[in-house]
């Protein structure tokens, strides 16, 4: 069996994950489509502290770019450029490559009573509501949760038992036919999801193509292989959210083709895969900012292991319990997590302002604090705000306010 060092398999998952290569000099919908066959998704999420979860890992690996050009291959309804991304369950919510979306039919139909017990309840007192619900979508076309509740002229009670989030039953449904794979998102506006028929939404070869549980799931194994560059059986599982009787035999199946080899990494307690013809450079330079949601470090277990980095987001933490802030992004230079800093874009005042800036120990901090603080000005350039303003707290917190000017 072949064997591998931890900075070999480091160097192996920053290339796989698109960061052992130079920024483009331009960024057209081509060079975001290979950050994509990189990433295999984007993972969504709500928080705008900064920006969308999903625009972060774009600029991470090639620097500035026009938002719009992501919004274009997701939500696009120009027939000459059609749209590239769905919206779907992968990695929890996120964007998937449309040709993606039939390798989820095993999952629509384990969600045909939704992800959580609220879609139960709500179709015991209302069996009625799923129908209604795609009746006015397929009348009025694309539509938020609202609107479709105003045209059935519904005015329910809402419950607070899920993360305190305030979901109407007619919200409830709509979520519950997304996650069966009846609606699908068309468009969003202020980060509200618009339903619409999957039909009207996706290509007709994608809505035709059937794939049974057990292929669909080999080649999402195969995918995320491609994402990781080497990695545990849990590090495969946790990209698309799978279970470990799934994972087993699909990467059984996998090594016996050959499509994985397995390999023991230095310092790794568990058997670890390499997709034959991942990249393992020399060397990995450059800096990079990493979203809390950043597919490269999004499981937890994997970026301690990879990075020696332990990370924890706070965002549900009290104020007072959290160690390093709100919405925390590690710092990446030359292939090494060497710092962290809590960031929020106050878009009013054109800030870009870092209450926290905190360096790994032993980190040769004067040099961390210079990239750094080139990485936020071109964060801030890219998010057309005026100032970078660093706070006190943190270590690294003189430094990076001296090295920003």
């Amino acid at each position: 069996m072949r064997t591998m060092t931890t900075a070999g398999a480091r160097r192996t998952a920053l290339a796989a994950q698109g960061f052992a290569a130079a920024h483009p000099a331009t960024v057209n919908r081509r060079v975001l489509q290979r950050v994509l066959e990189r990433t295999q998704l984007l993972q969504l999420d709500s928080v705008a502290a900064v920006v969308r979860a999903h625009y972060a890992p774009v600029f991470s690996r090639v620097g500035g770019y026009d938002r719009g050009l992501l919004d274009e291959l997701a939500w696009s309804h120009d027939s000459r450029r059609p749209r590239r991304l769905v919206e779907y369950w992968a990695h929890e919510a996120a964007l998937i490559p449309v040709e993606d979306w039939p390798l989820m039919r095993w999952r629509m139909a384990h969600y045909r009573h939704g992800r959580w017990g609220g879609a139960k309840r709500v179709l015991e007192h209302s069996p009625r509501l799923p129908k209604d619900v795609l009746e006015v979508i397929g009348e009025f076309g694309a539509s938020t949760a609202g609107e479709v509740e105003k045209h059935l002229e519904l005015d329910r009670p809402r419950s607070k038992d899920h993360w305190g989030w305030n979901y109407s039953d007619t919200k409830v449904v709509c979520e519950l036919l997304f996650a069966t794979g009846e609606l699908s998102v068309d468009k969003r506006v202020g980060f509200q999801r618009y339903y619409d028929l999957t039909e009207r939404v996706l290509p007709p070869e994608a809505l035709a193509r059937e794939v049974d549980e057990p292929d669909a799931v080999r080649e999402l194994v195969r995918r995320a292989a491609d994402a990781l560059g080497v990695a545990t059986e849990p590090d495969l599982r946790d990209y698309y959210r799978l279970r470990r009787e799934q994972t087993a035999p699909a990467i059984a199946d996998l090594v016996d083709a050959g499509e994985l080899e397995p390999v023991q990494v230095a310092g790794w307690d568990r058997l670890a895969y390499l997709r034959p013809g991942a990249r393992t450079p020399r060397a990995v330079t450059g800096s990079a900012l990493l979203c809390p949601f950043d597919p490269l470090i999004f499981y937890r277990p994997r970026t301690e292991r990879i990075f020696d980095f332990h990370y924890r987001i706070e965002i549900y933490t009290p104020e007072p319990k959290r160690v390093h802030g709100y919405y925390v992004f590690p710092f990446l230079l030359d292939g090494e997590l060497v710092g962290r800093v809590d960031l929020r874009a106050e878009r009013a005042t054109g800030r870009l302002l870092v209450p926290a800036a905190f360096a790994e120990p032993g980190r040769d901090d004067p040099r961390v604090a210079s990239e750094l603080a080139a990485a936020l000005r071109a964060m801030a350039d890219w998010l057309e705000l005026d100032h970078v303003v660093v706070g006190e707290r943190g270590n690294l917190a003189a430094e990076l306010a001296r090295a920003a000017g």
